[in-house]
């Protein structure tokens, strides 16, 4: 299904990962996205996900930078609490800066979260940005580049599982 980085062409980009995913761990990582990483590994497509990938003693932030900026395709599984971290919301603008730049695919899926809410930054979303814009007073460029990626993220058509039972 995708190339791997030996049978790229010189003509082509190679990828260290086919997928990597982007979620917020207290809310997904024991149910959806453990799920979803174990299919997409079953089906023999090469994925990142943080606690497995990450070598230890390794500066996180460096390291997930460059395993988003060398994968083919980003996930990101928005739920509840994803606009709550800082580092979900950085990986979310490196995604997609890849987007623009090296023309990543970037896939959302909505896990009990309305759409509408990630792209508007209202509900759950509102609440953590009243939150940002007061922790990071000094740094009001880099929320509005955290907002800036959820909207964009938000209009790429992806999956809503609002609406799906048991997403």
């Amino acid at each position: 299904m995708f190339s791997s980085p030996s049978s790229s062409s010189s003509g082509r980009r190679p990828w260290n990962y086919d997928v990597f995913l982007s979620f917020r761990g207290e809310d997904t990582r024991k149910k959806f996205t453990d799920h979803l990483y174990r299919a997409l590994i079953d089906a023999g497509i090469n994925t990142y996900r943080d606690d497995n990938e990450l070598p230890r003693g390794k500066d996180i932030s460096m390291e997930l930078l460059n395993a988003i900026q060398g994968s083919r395709i980003s996930l990101i599984v928005f739920s509840r609490n994803y606009a709550a971290s800082r580092w979900c919301l950085d990986e979310l603008a490196k995604i997609m800066e890849c987007q623009a730049t090296v023309r990543q695919m970037v896939l959302p899926i909505f896990y009990d979260v309305n759409p509408s809410d990630v792209r508007k930054q209202t509900g759950s979303f509102g609440e953590a940005f009243a939150k940002h814009e007061e922790r990071f007073r000094a740094e009001m460029a880099r929320v509005s580049r955290w907002r800036a990626a959820l909207t964009k993220a938000a209009d790429l058509s992806g999956w809503d599982l609002t609406s799906a039972a048991d997403g």
